[in-house]
């Protein structure tokens, strides 16, 4: 299941959740799941809207002291944490605030942890974000898409005063994804620094190939000349003209790269390690000759998003270059997973590449055969030979075979086969 954002009246918190009940998320799960946050204070309302001709549902979280204490983002953090929630809504709801807490301390100038909340550190702005986060996981959302925003003119009011729309959280956040904006003739906040995390964490900004199955409305309050509502579409994503379908993952990364012709080797090693330390996805180095018949080396790393300036700063205090280049790129991924594979020597973790329901390759994992080879005390080369001698008992057989991996099942289309039908 894909979802698409069309966002022509903006998004918020409160908008994204009414689009979600309406498009069917069950209201009682949301309210029990909610209720495992260690906040009070407030209930939940959601109530049918029309608008224009168009019918959808608008979600509320009432307070019951109107005046909401400021909170820190490690408070936040150890508030979701703290949490009974389900592991992939933990994570989505935390990378949300942290999409926040980075734009907040780069328009400030301080560090993330240094970040303080006012607005989005009140009770409604946490449910709102954990809100979406439980919403995505219950739908069987596997990634949401969403069009561009309008960019409308004014001021909001805000905690540090009048401020421009769009606020300057909103716009830093929006930034670093490269969000696409379009004019819009209305005046006032349309995007809220909640809404403007949920897309940059959760979506990406393009129109996917869906076969759309239901559609949502939520509704804000605010009145517009046309309805206000954000119209959510959920279906299947669908191969047209090329376009890559659900059986593969995307996201998007940034590429940081830099070239370096004084630093030692030493210094190279340690600063990959502080990169890796610090969330980068991958660090590798390139030999480089530069103007002047100087050897150098290019240093690539990637990198979510939201982590890129960090780890720019870092290369730039830990390394003697003066500049890096960043580009945002699209990441096409094969799904994995990790099962296990029982041996003569012992159990072995197994790579497993899907696309889609079907596995395409299974390889033994490093760390898990050298493991084993201490253990034993045999060579690395001749614990790879036996397991991979298991592992191509297991899978590969006339036909389609089957894996059985601690229980599981998972098939497996047999190069053998594919080269009889060849001929």
């Amino acid at each position: 299941m894909i979802g698409y954002l069309d966002c022509y009246s903006g998004i918020s918190g409160n908008m994204f959740l009414g689009a979600m009940l309406d498009a069917g998320l069950s209201w009682s799960d949301l309210q029990e799941m909610l209720a495992l946050l260690p906040v009070e204070g407030y209930r939940l309302r959601r109530e049918p809207v029309e608008q224009g001709g168009i019918n959808g549902q608008r979600f509320e979280v009432i307070l019951e002291n109107p005046h909401q204490p400021e909170r820190h983002w490690s408070e936040i953090r150890q508030l979701v944490e703290d949490a009974p929630l389900p592991g992939r809504v933990r994570e989505r709801a935390l990378a949300i605030f942290r999409t926040l807490a980075e734009a907040e301390a780069s328009v400030h100038g301080v560090a993330p942890e240094e970040v303080h909340f006012h607005e989005v550190g009140a009770v409604d702005a946490i449910i709102d974000i954990v809100g979406a986060a439980i919403a995505v996981e219950a739908l069987g959302i596997k990634q949401l898409y969403a069009s561009p925003l309008p960019l409308t003119s004014g001021m909001v009011k805000t905690a540090h005063g009048l401020l421009p729309v769009p606020a300057p959280a909103t716009l830093e956040i929006l930034r670093r994804v490269a969000a696409p904006w379009r004019p819009c003739p209305a005046e006032g906040e349309l995007v809220t620094p909640t809404g403007a995390a949920i897309l940059a964490t959760l979506a990406r900004f393009e129109l996917p190939a869906i076969r759309i199955e239901r559609v949502g409305y939520g509704f804000g309050h605010r009145q517009l000349p046309w309805p206000n509502c954000l119209r959510l579409c959920l279906g299947m994503a669908e191969r047209v003209d090329g376009t890559v379908g659900e059986e593969l993952d995307r996201d998007w990364v940034t590429l940081i790269e830099s070239n370096l012709d004084n630093t030692t080797p030493e210094l190279l090693g340690a600063l990959m390690d502080e990169l890796l330390a610090a969330g980068a996805l991958d660090v590798t180095f390139s030999p480089l000759q530069m103007k002047k018949n100087r050897p150098a080396t290019l240093l690539s790393v990637l990198a979510r998003p939201e982590q890129s300036e960090e780890l720019a700063r870092l290369i730039l205090r830990s390394s003697g270059t003066l500049g890096v280049r960043l580009q945002q790129m699209q990441r096409l991924k094969a799904q994995r997973q990790q099962e296990e594979l029982l041996t003569p020597l012992g159990p072995v973790t197994i790579k497993v590449k899907r696309l889609g329901e079907r596995v395409v390759s299974a390889a033994p994992e490093y760390e898990s055969c050298r493991r084993l080879a201490q253990e034993r005390g045999l060579p690395l080369s001749t614990v790879y030979e036996l397991v991979e001698q298991c592992l191509n008992a297991t899978l590969y057989s006339r036909g389609q075979t089957q894996m059985q991996t601690d229980g599981l099942a998972l098939t497996v289309d047999s190069p053998l086969t594919e080269r009889e039908g060849e001929h």
